[in-house]
């Protein structure tokens, strides 16, 4: 268990941010819920769901950790929405990352197995 003190999770870059995850593998998600929070986040999701994760987007979010391919559906839609508004976000995903779409080439990325770690350590740096 990572234990953290109040600097500890102030340093982490994520401490009051509140952060979007939008993830269809429910332990990988639950894995990155429960690491996110211990880092002082406040946590939107996990979501399953694209439709779901935009109208997450709307109650006002500060980053997001997507996986690519939610239920079948590719989430670049919803990166290209996050990028229009301003949000930041990271891509967790199945797939390599030289997938991506060039117009995401400035997207940090990580190829599953991630662990939550990782991502919770590329999300911190969009904030640094």
């Amino acid at each position: 268990m990572l234990a953290l003190t109040s600097a500890g999770v102030a340093m982490s870059g994520l401490g009051g941010r509140r952060v979007l995850i939008v993830e269809d593998e429910y332990m990988l998600a639950m894995d990155l819920v429960e690491h996110v929070s211990r880092l002082g986040a406040e946590v939107f999701g996990p979501v399953a769901s694209l439709n779901e994760a935009e109208q997450l987007v709307r109650s006002g979010i500060d980053c997001a950790v997507l996986d690519i391919n939610v239920r079948g559906e590719m989430s670049f839609g919803l990166a290209d929405n996050l990028a229009r508004h301003g949000v930041p976000f990271v891509f967790a995903t199945g797939y390599e990352c030289a997938m991506i779409p060039e117009r995401f080439s400035g997207v940090k990325c990580c190829t599953k197995p991630c662990l939550p770690q990782d991502v919770a350590a590329m999300l911190a740096s969009l904030f640094h």
